[in-house]
């Protein structure tokens, strides 16, 4: 998987971006047809300390997953996100299998009509 991390307003260590590709490859874990994905890390104007955001957006096959963290460091909003989108992920294969299961079902149901209308 192929992910792009761009930093906005500041210039991001190569750990950090080794660290965010490292964190959302693991995702492929979970669903091998990631086509790729983006990463945009920015820093808030407020006077929290959680004022790092780390926005992590998939491509998948007829979908895009997207997911935003905000905590202390970009690697704890890096986890917050990548966690999200391991749901997400989840969730997505879930709809997806109930679809094929649903619509396998259906198709055996007409089968199963046409079958009988040639026994009669």
């Amino acid at each position: 998987m192929n992910i792009t991390v761009q930093s906005i307003r500041f210039n991001a260590d190569q750990k950090l971006i080794e660290f965010i590709k490292k964190k959302t490859g693991k995702l492929e874990q979970f669903l091998d047809s990631i086509i790729g994905g983006e990463c945009y890390l920015r820093l808030e104007n407020v006077d929290d300390e959680a004022n790092k955001i780390s926005e992590i957006k998939l491509n998948i096959p007829g979908s895009q997953l997207f997911a935003k963290g905000q905590a202390k460091s970009f690697e704890e909003a890096t986890d917050i996100a990548v966690e999200s989108l391991r749901r997400q992920i989840n969730k997505h294969k879930t709809k997806v299998k109930n679809t094929v299961v649903n619509g396998r079902a259906e198709v055996l149901a007409v089968e199963e009509e046409e079958e009988e209308e040639e026994y009669d």
